[in-house]
């Protein structure tokens, strides 16, 4: 098998997994890291109420950057299956097209969230100087965002190539300039919020900038931008992604519910709700990156209709998040008292925080297969079924049963029902998903493979790009 046509469809299934993933979860965990930073160094003025508006604004940023993250999602799967059927010059014209679409997703969301963001911060519960510090945090960092979609769109399209080193690389270098400059514009200039802003903005354009050159030099991976490409690519990319986006829409929908409750303990409730968001991310960024890693190593094996293969793969991936899930959760029931004091919470934040790291965390070892299923479904063609999944979490169980868990345990309900929640649908959406993915047969001619062939394809002309 040439590499023209995938380096995912030899060798070791789990090596693929462990490898994309590794290298995955250290890019994803630098994205989310920039947060956990830039709340520690707010820490570090004694102004509590500064990392409960940074708690707020992040409810509405990952709304935002969730809206790209599916549409990513879309990228990976197709232009993995183009490069997986040999189709490299269609991969090209889907990447680009894709980067284009993203950014335009990105930038519609970005200016309705800062045009409505005093609304949207209501919603949610805050109020006084947390709403107005919140608003204007995300008045300054969310135009950025748009070079966030750059960085993800490019990370997804090495991907896709399988090279999960260069697609490290695009957060991870960022994130190295954010650690250096992150101290200098928060605490040592004493900008305090506008200084976190700033430091997003740097690590978001350097981002970008990377993803570009490594798409462009190191695999020729991007075409010159084309109106006949981005109409040809409308359709299919939008047929993945409105379900993918819908799916990612999910969960910081189920987070900002979850907060609401949460600010009804007080703004000390939700400092600590912020760093278990925080820490949640940074933590579980190997599970995050699985999800990402997975869906390039099911399309190409896709493309190339090797059904053994994606049945292997979905092994592995469950396998690797239960281990994964598992060591994570030792190390901060370990570590729980040493993070509260360093981040500096108080005694209800603290419990708030002890409450995840004992209970919270363990539920992800159900809860991450979630993340496996819904990378088959995005993958190979049933996005509508990772929707439905994680809506049933997000948007119809999670509140109710927070309201009542509130009730009993006061702010930490909201983690406890967190936990309840997740693992019974994660475990429900990994046997949804295993049946799926074994009852796929090498059938040429079934809709999937009509999928592929047909909708996913850009037609080819005969000029040089």
């Amino acid at each position: 098998m040439s590499a023209a046509q995938g380096r995912f469809l030899t060798g070791s299934t789990m090596g693929h997994v462990v490898r994309m993933t590794a290298t995955g979860a250290i890019g994803i965990t630098f994205v989310f890291a920039v947060d956990a930073v830039n709340l520690f160094w707010l820490s570090m003025l004694g102004q509590e109420i500064l990392m409960t508006a940074v708690g707020y604004a992040f409810a509405i940023q990952f709304f935002v950057v969730s809206t790209g993250v599916g549409v990513m999602i879309a990228m990976t799967a197709m232009v993995s299956r183009s490069i997986g059927a040999g189709h490299r010059d269609v991969a090209r014209r889907q990447a680009t097209s894709g980067i284009l679409y993203n950014c335009l997703v990105q930038a519609l969301a970005a200016g309705l969230a800062i045009g409505f963001r005093h609304d949207l911060l209501v919603l949610l519960g805050a109020e006084g100087a947390a709403l107005e510090l919140a608003a204007r945090y995300i008045a300054l960092s969310m135009p950025s965002i748009v070079f966030m979609a750059i960085g993800l769109s490019g990370s997804a399209t090495l991907r896709a190539e399988g090279d999960g080193r260069r697609a490290m690389q695009v957060t991870l270098i960022g994130g190295v300039v954010l650690l250096a400059v992150d101290p200098i514009f928060i605490v040592v200039m004493g900008m305090g919020l506008d200084g976190a802003a700033l430091g997003i903005w740097i690590f978001r354009t350097t981002m970008a900038a990377l993803a570009l050159y490594y798409c462009t030099v190191s695999h020729r991976l991007l075409a010159r931008p084309s109106g006949r490409d981005m109409a040809a690519c409308g359709l299919p990319l939008a047929a993945i992604a409105v379900p993918a986006v819908a799916t990612q829409l999910a969960t910081p929908f189920g987070n900002a519910l979850l907060t609401s409750v949460v600010a009804k303990f007080g703004d000390s409730a939700v400092a600590g709700w912020a760093v278990v968001n925080r820490l949640t991310v940074v933590a579980f960024g190997g599970l995050f990156a699985l999800g990402g890693a997975i869906g390039g190593i099911f399309g190409q094996n896709f493309g190339a209709h090797q059904f053994d293969r994606l049945r292997q793969t979905f092994r592995d991936a469950v396998v690797f998040c239960l281990g994964y899930t598992g060591a994570v959760w030792l190390i901060l029931m370990a570590f729980s008292n040493q993070i509260a004091v360093r981040f500096g919470l108080g005694p209800e934040a603290s419990d708030v925080l002890r409450a995840f790291t004992h209970v919270g965390a363990m539920s992800f070892m159900l809860g991450g297969l979630l993340f496996v299923a819904n990378s088959a479904f995005n993958s190979l063609g049933r996005p509508i079924l990772a929707s439905a999944l994680s809506w049933l979490r997000e948007g119809v169980l999670i509140l109710p049963v927070a309201l009542w868990l509130a009730t009993i345990y006061d702010a930490r309900g909201v983690i406890y029902a967190q936990a309840l929640v997740g693992a019974g649908m994660g475990g429900l959406a990994g046997w949804l998903g295993y049946r799926f993915v074994t009852g796929l047969r090498g059938n040429p001619t079934s809709e999937l493979d009509l999928a592929t062939s047909a909708s996913y394809a850009v037609p080819t002309r005969n000029r040089r790009r």
